[in-house]
C-alpha cells in the first residue's frame, strides 16, 4: 500500500465554475483518488476555495456585501455543486483559513531569512478616480503579445503570458473603467526568483520526464525564457497579511501576498485545517514535511495553472530551504472548448456545472467529461456530441444490459440468480477477454490516461452485450434451460464486475449496480483481472432485484431544448 497525496487546482470563489473548469482539475482528481482508494492506498484528496485577490474583493462589491461574507457564502455554494458531483474531497478548505495565513506567513519569513525576499520601491498604476494603486487584475487592457482586448494585468487569459499592469495597451480600471490612470512610486515584496533559478531548473529536470508533455513544454518554456524576480505583495483588502514582526512599514500600509503567493500554500493549509478537526488521528505533517520517500503527490490542473505549479511553487518551497513536499506528477490538461470557443466564467459562456445537475444526475457528466477529457489536445463539448455518448454508451451499451439480464431472469428464474449447468467454452472466452481488458483499464489508470481509461471500461461493458447477444438467452430457454440459467448467472456476475470497476467514473450508478445483489458484507473494493476471470462473485441463489432505468436516452427534443436554452452555435 502507497501513500497518495492528491491536490487539484483551487476554484477561484467568484461564481460557480463550468464544465471546462471541472474536467480539467476536479473530476480526473476525483475518478484517480476513488480507483486508488479501491486498490487500498492511503489517499488524501485536498482542494479548496481560492479567495484571496482582486475578483473576489470586485465581485463583494458588486453584490453589496462584505468580502469575507461573499467569500464564505460562495464557498459553500461551490462545495454544494461538487458534493452533487460526488466529488470524494478528503477536505475541502478555503486559502483564508487561519491555518493558511500562519503557513503563508511563516514562508515568508522563511524566504526573507534565506536571502530570496527583498523590498523594493517600484512604480504602480494609480487611480485618481478610485482614490487607491490598483493590483494588477484591477487593471484590464490589450494584451501587447496577441492583441486580447480584455487582458488582465497579470495575465493574458487568450495567450496565457504573464504580464504586467503596466505592459497592458490602452489600459484602464476595472473598478470604474477610468482611463485617466498614473503611474507612482511605492513599496512592495519581491521573490527572488532569479536567484532560484538554477535549482528550480535541476529540480524540473529531475521529475520532468516523468511528466505529461503539455506540463514539462510549459514549465521548459518558462525556464527557458528566464525566471524573473516578482512582486508577491498587493494593495489590496482582502488577503493574508505581511507580518507586522518582519515587515512592519508594509503592514502597517495594509499590504497583503499575493494571491499566486498564498494560493498553491493553501494545499498544505487545506491539510492542516483537516488534521486541525482531528488532531489525535490526523497528522497533517506526514503528508507535507520530510515525507519525499513516504509520500507520492499528484497535482491536477489546467494548463493556465502549470507554470505556478511547475516553477513559481517550486522555487518558493526550495527557497524555504525546509523539507516540505514537492509535487511528483503534474497531471496538466488543454481546454474544453463549447462549440470551438472557450468556456468563460466571466463571460457566461457555456455550461456551468450547478446548471448541468438541474439538467441530469452527476453520472452523465462525469462520464461524458472524461471519456472525452482534454488530455493531448483541446476537446470540443457539444450538445450532439453529449446525447450521442449518453445514448450509445451509459443507456445502451451499460443501461440496456443491465436492464435486460435482470429483467429476463427476474421474469423466467424469479428473484434469485439462478443455477445453471457448468461454465463452457463461451464463458472461459468472456473471462479472458474480461481479464485482459481489465489489466488495459487498470494501465490506462495507473498511467493517468483518462481518455484511454474510458474507452477500456466502455469495452468491458461491450463484451458483456457481445456474450448475451452470442448466447441469446431468451432463444436459449427453449430448448436448454440450465443453459440460460448460465448465461443469466455470468450476466450477472458482469454487472457485480461493472459496478466495482466503473465507480471511480460513475459511482451512483456503480452504487445502484451493487446494491441490486442481496451479498453480504459486499464492498467496492478492486477486482483483479485474474480475480475477474471467473466471474464467481454473486452466487448461486443470491436474491436480487430490478433497479429502476439506469440512464435515460436522450431524445432529439432534449437536445434541442438544451441547444435552445445554452447555445449551440460556434464562439
Amino acid at each position: 500500500m502507497a501513500r497518495h497525496l492528491i491536490t487539484s487546482a483551487l476554484p477561484y470563489i467568484n461564481g460557480i465554475k463550468h464544465l471546462g473548469n471541472m474536467v480539467g482539475s476536479m473530476l480526473p482528481a476525483d475518478v484517480y483518488s476513488r480507483y486508488l482508494r479501491q486498490r487500498g492506498h492511503d489517499v488524501l484528496y485536498i482542494c479548496a476555495t481560492d479567495e484571496h485577490g482582486t475578483p473576489a474583493e470586485l465581485a463583494a462589491k458588486e453584490q453589496g456585501i462584505p468580502v469575507d461574507t461573499f467569500c464564505a457564502q460562495a464557498h459553500d455554494a461551490q462545495k454544494a455543486v461538487y458534493d452533487g458531483f460526488a466529488l470524494s474531497f478528503d477536505y475541502f478548505g478555503r486559502s483564508s483559513s487561519p491555518e493558511n495565513v500562519e503557513i503563508t506567513q511563516h514562508f515568508a519569513r522563511k524566504l526573507h531569512e534565506n536571502g530570496f525576499i527583498e523590498e523594493r520601491s517600484i512604480r504602480q498604476v494609480y487611480s485618481p478616480t478610485d482614490g487607491r494603486f490598483l493590483p494588477d487584475r484591477y487593471v484590464e487592457g490589450t494584451c501587447p503579445h496577441c492583441g486580447y482586448d480584455k487582458a488582465r494585468g497579470d495575465q493574458c487569459e487568450n495567450c496565457t503570458r504573464v504580464l504586467d499592469p503596466t505592459d497592458l495597451i490602452d489600459p484602464r480600471s476595472a473598478i470604474s473603467g477610468a482611463t485617466d490612470l498614473e503611474v507612482r512610486e511605492t513599496k512592495h515584496l519581491f521573490l527572488l526568483q532569479s536567484k532560484l533559478q538554477h535549482e528550480v531548473e535541476e529540480w524540473v529536470a529531475r521529475h520532468e520526464r516523468h511528466w505529461p508533455h503539455l506540463a514539462s513544454s510549459i514549465a521548459r518554456k518558462w525556464l527557458t525564457e528566464g525566471l524573473h524576480d516578482r512582486a508577491i505583495t498587493r494593495d489590496l483588502d482582502w488577503g493574508v497579511p505581511v507580518p507586522a514582526d518582519t515587515w512592519p512599514e508594509l503592514a502597517a500600509e495594509g499590504k497583503v501576498f499575493y494571491v499566486w503567493f498564498d494560493a498553491p500554500i493553501e494545499y498544505i493549509g487545506a491539510t492542516k485545517e483537516w488534521s486541525d478537526q482531528d488532531p489525535e488521528n490526523r497528522d497533517w505533517k506526514s503528508w507535507w514535511y520530510d515525507a519525499d520517500d513516504a509520500v507520492r503527490y499528484t497535482e491536477f490542473m489546467a494548463k493556465d495553472n502549470v507554470p505556478f505549479h511547475t516553477v513559481m511553487f517550486p522555487a518558493t518551497q526550495l527557497g524555504v530551504r525546509e523539507p516540505w513536499k514537492k509535487v511528483d506528477y503534474v497531471k496538466a490538461f488543454n481546454w474544453l472548448t463549447y462549440y470551438g470557443g472557450k468556456f468563460s466564467t466571466s463571460q457566461k459562456r457555456g455550461v456551468f456545472t450547478d446548471q448541468a445537475l438541474d439538467i441530469l444526475p452527476a453520472d452523465y457528466w462525469r462520464y461524458f467529461l472524461i471519456a472525452n477529457a482534454p488530455e493531448s489536445d483541446d476537446s470540443s463539448f457539444t450538445w450532439e456530441h453529449f446525447t450521442a455518448t449518453v445514448n450509445k454508451d451509459l443507456a445502451d451499451t451499460l443501461g440496456n444490459f443491465v436492464n435486460r439480464v435482470l429483467s429476463f431472469s427476474k421474469k423466467r428464474f424469479g428473484e434469485e440468480v439462478p443455477d445453471g449447468g457448468t461454465p463452457g467454452e463461451p464463458e472461459a472466452k468472456l473471462g479472458e477477454e474480461i481479464a485482459r481488458l481489465l489489466a488495459e483499464y487498470e494501465e490506462h489508470m495507473e498511467a493517468l490516461q483518462f481518455r484511454k481509461a474510458a474507452a477500456a471500461l466502455r469495452a468491458l461493458w461491450s463484451a458483456g452485450n457481445s456474450y448475451l447477444e452470442e448466447k441469446a438467452p431468451w432463444l436459449e430457454i427453449k430448448t436448454d434451460k440450465d443453459g440460460a440459467a448460465l448465461t443469466l448467472r455470468t450476466a450477472m456476475n458482469l454487472i457485480h464486475l461493472y459496478a466495482v470497476v466503473s465507480e471511480p467514473f460513475i459511482p451512483a450508478t456503480a452504487a445502484r449496480m451493487r446494491a441490486a445483489f442481496a451479498l453480504p458484507d459486499d464492498t467496492a473494493s478492486w477486482v483483479t483481472p485474474d480475480e475477474a476471470k471467473s466471474l464467481t462473485a454473486v452466487p448461486t441463489g443470491t436474491p436480487f432485484t430490478v433497479p429502476p432505468v439506469l440512464f435515460a436516452k436522450l431524445t432529439d427534443e432534449d437536445l434541442e431544448t438544451y441547444k435552445e436554452r445554452f447555445g449551440g452555435t460556434e464562439g
